[in-house]
């Protein structure tokens, strides 16, 4: 039997565990921590399964391989609402609207009547929309916690203190691979939880802004993650702007939300290479699985099912680096 080693237990190593797995292999995950939490990129995640949206600036690999992830997460035995995704702009950022239907595809136009019948908390507000119909969304923090007990009932072994790695070795720690990957930089995202039972979504809606698009996903129990923030920082305080803009536009988009319950902002940075695209390096039995940017849980299983194949099978996928320095 093939042992491999994963380092890391973000998104990126999860999924490359549960790939490994899948293919016969004794699977140990090094991580510090005995759960997923606060201190993974990935807890902060929005969750968004959304391959089209993407596309508006993304590279066309994100939108054809993004389309795999709603199947992937429902496989594993997570729960993925597949209600697509809104996108909306205010009166004055009308012409957002159309700007991002000529930089994207999968979507059908709708007009405020057929927006009300869609998401009747947001009747009379918006003219005009876009609806994403092939698009989902997982809340991402009980995905990376289902993830890890299923890894754990499956035999995976997880190991707090790093040791010597044994066999086949992925590497997944995102920004701290700085030592080994000096070309990853880190993209700053905040985020901000809202508790309001004056309002329902029943899908996510992003609201275009010409300078801070706002994204909008509904949790279970009145709670909704709101995203925006990509700065090109690894810095990780909270910044007081970062959350005006985005609880002013939260505003902007339902009155409710100036009445809603504040529960938590948070803010990591994402590992990205120069081309915000990810990559597999591989160095001897090494594979640095890596720069997924804000694409983590969008990307993260077909980079995983990519870097088996590239250890198992001696392939050689997409967004493959060698690297023999």
């Amino acid at each position: 039997m093939t042992h491999a080693t994963v380092i890391g237990a973000g998104v990126a190593g999860l999924c490359a565990a549960t790939e490994l797995i899948a293919r016969g292999c004794e699977v140990t995950v090094f991580d510090p921590e005995d759960q997923p939490g606060r201190h993974q990129c990935s807890w902060w995640a929005g969750g968004m399964l959304a391959p089209f949206c993407e596309g508006e600036t993304a590279e066309e690999p994100v939108v054809r391989l993004g389309q795999e992830a709603a199947g992937w997460w429902a496989a594993q035995g997570v729960h993925v609402k597949s209600d697509g995704t809104l996108v909306l702009a205010l009166g004055r950022d009308r012409r957002e609207i159309d700007r991002f239907a000529r930089r994207t595809e999968g979507h059908t136009r709708l007009d405020s009547a057929a927006l009300a019948d869609l998401e009747p908390d947001l009747a009379g507000r918006f003219d005009r929309a876009l609806y994403m119909t092939g698009e989902a969304h997982i809340d991402p923090r009980a995905a990376l916690v289902h993830l890890r007990d299923r890894l754990e009932r499956d035999g995976v072994r997880f190991v707090a203190e790093t040791g010597e790695a044994e066999g086949l070795t992925f590497d997944c720690r995102g920004l701290a691979a700085r030592d080994a990957l000096p070309d990853l930089r880190g993209v700053k995202g905040e985020m901000a939880v809202l508790h309001s039972d004056e309002i329902r979504l029943s899908r996510p809606v992003r609201l275009l802004h010409p300078r801070y698009p706002l994204y909008i996903v509904p949790r279970d129990g009145g709670r909704f993650m709101l995203g925006a923030t990509q700065i090109e920082s690894d810095d990780r305080r909270r910044s007081v702007r970062s959350a005006l803009e985005l609880l002013s536009a939260a505003y902007a988009l339902h009155p409710a939300f100036g009445e809603a319950e504040l529960i938590e902002i948070g803010v990591d940075a994402r590992p990205a290479f120069p081309d915000n695209l990810p990559r597999l390096v591989r160095r001897g039995d090494t594979i640095h699985v890596n720069g997924l940017f804000r694409h983590g849980f969008l990307l993260a299983p077909a980079l995983a099912r990519m870097a088996a194949e590239m250890a198992l099978d001696g392939s050689k996928p997409e967004f493959t680096h060698e690297d023999h320095g």
